[in-house]
């Protein structure tokens, strides 16, 4: 199997507010192939999809029950401390709940972290040790 990601979907409980908190908390576009059924946000070499939880786990044959911490985070990474600051006071005046405002971390870098309207986490980071290139992609 090849080392790659081709798209990452979120089992959500209401697909159109989820739908326009990315659209205009985010600022991100739907792709044109979007419909009432699904959402695909295209990000920096994959696809972000919304997708209604029931349905997703009724394709997968397991179960919807659960509540919590999901076990996983996204993360949006930026080339400074003070990109990782402007992203999150400009988040903060759109209404966007601030889990862990952004701080020192523990191995070396500077993060905070926010959530979707359905709690699902953003990690916002500046990684001294990432390299990222123009379109923010991963350059090793």
């Amino acid at each position: 199997m090849d080392q790659r990601l081709t798209i990452i979907t979120i089992g959500v409980e209401d697909l159109k507010a989820m739908t326009t908190f990315y659209e205009t908390a985010f600022g991100w576009k739907t792709l044109s192939s979007s419909n009432e059924q699904i959402s695909f946000f295209k990000l920096n070499g994959i696809l972000l999809s919304l997708y209604p939880k029931e349905d997703l786990a009724l394709d997968a044959e397991v179960s919807s029950e659960g509540s919590g911490f999901n076990g996983f985070a996204m993360a949006f990474n930026v080339n400074s401390i003070q990109e990782v600051n402007e992203l999150f006071e400009d988040l903060k005046q759109k209404g966007v709940q601030i889990i862990k405002p952004p701080q020192n971390a523990f191995w070396g870098g500077y993060s905070g972290y926010v959530c979707d309207i359905e709690g699902n986490l953003w990690e916002i980071a500046y990684n001294p040790f990432l390299n990222l290139d123009e379109s923010g992609n991963v350059t090793d």
